[in-house]
């Protein structure tokens, strides 16, 4: 998929706001759909797939990380939370809810297509169809590195966008450690202390995917003073 396919889904209670992002990233190619409200964007997925979402934190009703949460237990689409400046918490809770990253209000609007590009170009691609199957085991999960996919028995396991990505770089060096540092910077973040401790909620989220202690952590283990390793069977 290249990133001028890709449909998104602005949810924004701001009707100026609405209409002058849905303006500006149909301008850069992008095919947009926009929801008032949380409700009216659980109507509007109900019927059409995205590949990515934008979501205002601060709504009337249900507030974007509430909806965040919500829809991680049926969805894996990437999602960008939009949210005023220092709201620290909002980001933290949205990054633990399961959205891939946050914009701050105000920004420019070159930096929401910078951000909605580098989260788009985190989705696995589709695997060559000739491509020999790598997997690795995590007790009882199943990772497939080709395909980006991870699977506990028959049943799969939704990664978001950003946790896709982390699986992507540790299975790249199984038992090496990689730095928080450079986690940020394979995930295309700005460099800096609070993207550092975003890496660390990212982390913390994807164990519970694959450990049977998420506080005891057997195959995403901490290094200390060294970062983070994954340590498959």
């Amino acid at each position: 998929m290249s990133d001028m396919d890709a449909h998104l889904l602005i949810v924004d209670d701001d009707e100026r706001i609405r209409d002058l992002l849905k303006k500006f990233l149909m301008r850069n190619g992008f095919l947009v759909t926009a929801a008032r409200d949380a409700a009216h964007a659980r109507r509007v997925l109900s019927g059409l797939d995205f590949d990515m979402i934008v979501l205002d934190v601060m709504m009337p009703g249900e507030d974007g990380v509430s909806l965040t949460k919500a829809l991680r237990e049926t969805h894996s689409t990437p999602i960008l939370l939009l949210t005023a400046r220092g709201e620290t918490e909002h980001r933290i809770a949205g990054l633990e809810a399961g959205a891939d990253d946050y914009l701050a209000k105000p920004f420019e609007p070159k930096e929401l297509l910078l951000r909605i590009n580098a989260i788009l170009r985190r989705m696995p691609e589709a695997p060559a169809q000739d491509a020999a199957a790598k997997i690795l085991t995590l007790g009882p999960i199943r990772y497939d590195i080709e395909r980006g996919e991870m699977w506990q028995g028959e049943d799969p396991v939704r990664l978001t966008a950003t946790e896709s990505q982390l699986m992507k770089i540790f299975s790249a060096k199984p038992g090496e450690p990689i730095s928080r540092a450079k986690l940020v910077e394979d995930l295309g973040r700005d460099k800096g202390q609070a993207q550092e401790r975003a890496v660390d909620v990212q982390i913390t989220r994807l164990r519970r995917k694959i450990e049977q202690d998420p506080k005891q952590p057997r195959y995403l283990q901490t290094v200390r003073g060294a970062g983070y390793m994954l340590a498959p069977d």
